[in-house]
């Protein structure tokens, strides 16, 4: 599972290699006018908000840190790709089936369940997978090449045709 999650995130990373703050902070695409950067924070910071909760077992995803240089300079956005991989490298070999309680917001107010933490990062992971979607959208009309032609798709997804490996 940690693989699966790292080398997802190793396709931003490499996005985030072939771009300037332009176009990273760029947020002229409608119909939500959302950067790049603006969804690589967003997608980091859930995963951020799961490190920092790990210890006490009290996970809040509505305490996002919305670190505003990650969004706008492509420099930090690398920094903060290589601090959320790293922690998930520390992970690996680890039993992540024990109990945490994850406090969100899904717009009718807080509510707190309990998740295993290998619940809360597959969550993640499929987060990040429906962000990297999004991207793509944002990224073709912005005129950027995606990173490879997996970047934004759920592996359980079918492919239209000429879109297979």
């Amino acid at each position: 599972m940690i693989n699966a999650i790292i080398l997802n995130l190793q396709r931003g990373v490499k996005l985030l290699n072939a771009l300037d703050d332009k176009v990273y902070s760029d947020k002229s695409v409608v119909p939500y006018y959302s950067s790049i950067g603006g969804h690589i924070r967003h997608i980091l910071d859930i995963f951020d908000c799961a490190f920092e909760g790990v210890d006490t077992g009290k996970i809040d995803l509505t305490e996002r840190k919305r670190n505003s240089l990650a969004e706008k300079k492509v420099e930090f956005g690398l920094q903060y790709f290589y601090m959320v991989i790293d922690k998930l490298e520390a992970l690996k070999g680890k039993d992540l089936n024990f109990m945490v309680e994850v406090k969100d917001d899904l717009g009718l107010g807080v509510v707190d369940t309990p998740y295993t933490m290998a619940s809360l990062l597959i969550q993640a992971h499929s987060h990040a997978i429906h962000h990297f979607a999004s991207l793509g959208y944002v990224i073709s009309q912005l005129g950027v090449e995606l990173p490879d032609k997996d970047f934004g798709y759920n592996p359980t997804t079918p492919r239209n045709k000429g879109m297979e490996a």
